[in-house]
């Protein structure tokens, strides 16, 4: 989607060519772990020394059916030890030569196998390259067709992550959080972090569908001008009527124009900081409790729950938490307020909630649990672009 008058046309999957698609696939990154250099050598020597090994065995074990036609006598664990080597390797200088039927099918249905195996180790590179390119594929296609009611933050950087962050505390899995952002460095940075990231404009729909806007729970919109955060809520408009778009503006007069450009909720990050700045100097007490309420994760924490059926019947003043705000329908009450009386099933409270340790401690496992998920064998990094 672009503003009339823009000089990028826009562009839609359906308009995209496949191999511009494919490779257009190689700017989403899913998390995952990669092992070191020297892990993977030496894992592959590991795994070479045990095919060596199990080669030996097999050799000693029936040593009778080889002959030694240079040194001749009977074969022994040192001369099993060389004709492994060489016939592994290729080599094979032909004065250790199988000789009996039993040692020849040995040879024919286990020593090769192990021989092909050996070879593969050897050149595994090129084979590990490929089998990684096509796991990556096959995972970014796994991960479009099943990604839905997630989570899209459109720019990465303070206020993005701090936005993610503050959702993974509200008990947001990070797998269901997916970071748009023009630099790939940025990018790469949220997928060693555990993130899934889309590199690109977000102002085009094309990269807001490998993003999966269109299926999305909701969009967080922090990019660094104004400007460009219309033209993204736009787009996401564009893709989905239902998805909520919460937005981060700079200045309070362009609040009005991303509110007619589909936004749910605007954010004025300059005067929010300066009413904290200056409520802080009037009343510093004031201050440090605003900024642990707008911490989720500890302190004491505002979040939106439902009406219990112990509390329906009764005055917002008879909760266990502190009630705020009161959601009847579309409109939020003060709890004081006449029109609230009695507190329906139907009601949504806005209350504010002491964290307790034993939240913390939840939160903690459960934020473990995810990341050694994440990078656990199997998981992902950065895929080479």
């Amino acid at each position: 989607m672009r503003l009339p008058g823009s000089s990028v046309p826009d562009d839609t999957d359906e308009d995209i060519p496949d191999s511009l698609r494919h490779a257009r696939s190689h700017d989403v990154h899913l998390p995952r772990q990669a092992a070191g250099p020297l892990v993977q050598v030496m894992r592959r020597i590991a795994i070479a020394t045990a095919v060596l090994a199990a080669a030996v065995v097999i050799v000693y074990l029936d040593r009778g059916g080889y002959k030694d036609n240079v040194a001749g006598g009977p074969v022994g664990f040192g001369d099993t030890l060389y004709y492994v080597t060489v016939s592994l390797s290729t080599t094979g200088y032909g004065d250790i030569v199988p000789v009996t039927d039993k040692a020849r099918l040995l040879t024919t249905f286990l020593i090769t196998p192990l021989r092909v195996l050996f070879l593969i180790i050897l050149v595994g590179t090129t084979l590990e390259v490929l089998t990684e390119r096509t796991r990556d594929q096959w995972r970014l296609a796994h991960w479009r067709h099943t990604l839905r009611d997630h989570t899209v933050i459109v720019g990465f950087g303070t206020k993005g992550r701090s936005a993610a962050e503050t959702l993974i505390g509200a008990g947001l899995p990070q797998d269901r959080i997916v970071v748009v952002d023009p630099d790939p460095g940025v990018v790469e940075l949220a997928g060693a972090d555990g993130y899934a990231g889309v590199v690109g404009d977000a102002s085009r729909s094309s990269v807001l569908m490998r993003a999966r806007a269109d299926r999305a729970r909701q969009v967080i919109i922090s990019t660094p001008r104004d400007d460009t955060a219309v033209l993204v809520a736009l787009t996401v408009r564009q893709l989905s009527g239902k998805v909520r778009v919460v937005v981060s503006v700079r200045e309070e007069e362009n609040v009005p124009l991303l509110r007619q450009s589909g936004a749910d909720s605007v954010i004025t990050s300059s005067s929010a900081v300066g009413r904290l700045l200056g409520l802080s100097m009037i009343s510093p007490s004031s201050g440090a409790v605003m900024e642990d309420l707008i911490q989720h994760s500890k302190g004491l924490s505002l979040r939106e729950r439902p009406v219990t059926k112990a509390e329906a019947g009764r005055s917002p003043r008879e909760c266990d938490d502190l009630v705020v705000s009161v959601i009847r329908g579309h409109q939020l009450l003060p709890y004081d307020d006449p029109d609230v009386g009695t507190l329906q099933l139907t009601d949504r409270l806005v209350v504010i909630h002491r964290v307790t340790q034993e939240e913390l401690a939840a939160k903690a496992r459960a934020l473990a649990e995810r990341r050694g998920t994440d990078r656990g064998p199997g998981s992902w990094r950065i895929p080479r672009r």
